[in-house]
């Protein structure tokens, strides 16, 4: 009688040794499949953000943020470059704020009844500043050069415009 009992002992802990062991080989067959494909995941995700590292890169190589010399430039006179980074922008940005029809800057009057208004500025060094325009409707873009007198009074002189078509 004992030796039944050891049997049937011994059959069901090879049976609960065989069921653990299938179910813990299931999980781990399961886990190393989702490492696989969180890793292709992960490297193809890495060559995405170089991708756009490379983009972002090229975007911003004519930006005064990543243009060393022209930095230099503003440091060698004094200047403390981000002060200056923003009293730029919003001496130009300040020309939207006019009276009547003739923008200080834009040679163009708006065909809206609406104020052109600049408003996106990019300072590509220390001498230009791309910046487009709008009334609403029609847009345009501008090419600015700029200098710090010797009052340290920004003055700003449109070098090149122009006015997309209206399309439609």
């Amino acid at each position: 009688m004992k030796s039944r009992i050891f049997m049937y002992l011994f059959i069901f802990s090879a049976l609960a040794f065989i069921f653990q062991y299938v179910n813990s080989k299931n999980i781990l067959d399961k886990y190393e499949k989702d490492i696989k494909q969180f890793k292709a995941t992960i490297k193809t995700q890495e060559k995405t953000i170089t991708e756009l590292e490379d983009q972002n890169f090229e975007l911003n190589y004519f930006n005064i943020d990543r243009n060393d010399n022209a930095l230099d430039y503003f440091i060698a006179q004094g200047y403390d470059v981000d002060e200056l980074i923003v009293a730029i922008k919003e001496g130009l940005y300040d020309t939207n704020h006019y009276e009547g029809e003739d923008h200080p800057i834009v040679p163009f009057v708006s065909m809206t009844g609406s104020k052109l208004l600049i408003n996106k500025i990019r300072i590509v060094n220390h001498k230009w500043i791309l910046a487009n325009f709008t009334d609403g409707e029609y847009w345009g873009e501008i090419f600015v050069k700029y200098d710090i007198d010797e009052n340290n009074d920004l003055k700003y002189k449109l070098v090149e415009y122009f006015m997309y078509p209206k399309i439609g």
